[in-house]
């Protein structure tokens, strides 16, 4: 594959944000669009700058990173393990999944104030949040993944006598990381995105308190430069993630 094959997806993606952009910008500076609600996208462009050098938002970023890792960490440990219970027990999943898959387009985000609650109003309870929020998709995928292993794999496995552990590690785990990767690329973006979304709630934290406290001041730039910083990170995410399914997945 040619390097101008490769770079076309990057090229068309990062043309049709340019064109966007100044069609924006027109529409703005020719009355349709209220510049004191939509600001131009010069201005934001200008204002990343200003909320690197003036906003401290690397440590914000390193902040929200850190707590968005944290509950990452912690929806592969736990999601995997639930989704692993629910494709060996066969009655739990047909109790359980239905739950699960309403739980997953629930507004958690609503339920800060009983997080704030239990955990106060530390990072505990941001973590926790972005935790709950983005456990149902890695449960889900994780189901779906190992549901879905070709049975004459599992047949392969148990002609060679493999005990339960190695038919897992050696035979259904392999056969489910896409799915699997699926699923924890979903909830780490939604891990993510609440978290910005309780901190912004709550004035407490990294990227999101930034939001807070750039709308308060009616920053309209720096508001939406922020809001783009945090778009950013989460692609940043996305292809870590899609990196380090590759590393566990040469082939």
């Amino acid at each position: 594959m040619s390097v101008a094959t490769r770079m076309a997806p990057a090229t068309l993606g990062l043309g049709t944000l340019v064109v966007v952009g100044a069609a924006l910008e027109a529409l703005i500076r020719g009355g349709a669009i209220n510049r004191y609600i939509v600001p131009l996208p010069s201005q934001v462009l200008l204002a990343f700058e200003r909320i690197v050098v003036e906003e401290n938002v690397v440590h914000r970023f390193l902040l929200t990173t850190a707590e968005t890792l944290v509950a990452g960490a912690l929806i592969t440990i736990v999601g995997v393990a639930l989704g692993l219970l629910l494709n060996r027990v066969h009655l739990l999943r047909a109790a359980c999944e239905t739950w699960v898959a309403a739980f997953a387009s629930a507004p958690i985000v609503l339920m800060y104030p009983l997080f704030l609650v239990i955990f106060g109003r530390s990072a505990v309870t941001i973590v926790m949040m972005g935790f709950v929020a983005a456990l149902p998709p890695v449960i889900l995928k994780t189901l779906e993944g190992l549901a879905a292993t070709r049975s004459v794999l599992v047949n392969v496995g148990r002609s060679f006598n493999l005990t339960p552990a190695q038919m897992f590690w050696k035979i259904m785990l392999p056969a489910a990381l896409p799915t699997m990767f699926v699923g924890l690329r979903l909830g780490l973006i939604f891990a993510m995105i609440n978290i910005v979304g309780v901190e912004f709630l709550i004035n407490f934290g990294g990227l999101g308190q930034l939001i807070n406290e750039l709308a308060e001041r009616y920053d309209l730039p720096g508001t939406y430069a922020a809001i783009g910083f945090v778009v950013l990170v989460s692609v940043l995410f996305f292809y870590v993630t899609e990196r380090i399914e590759r590393w566990l997945r040469p082939a």
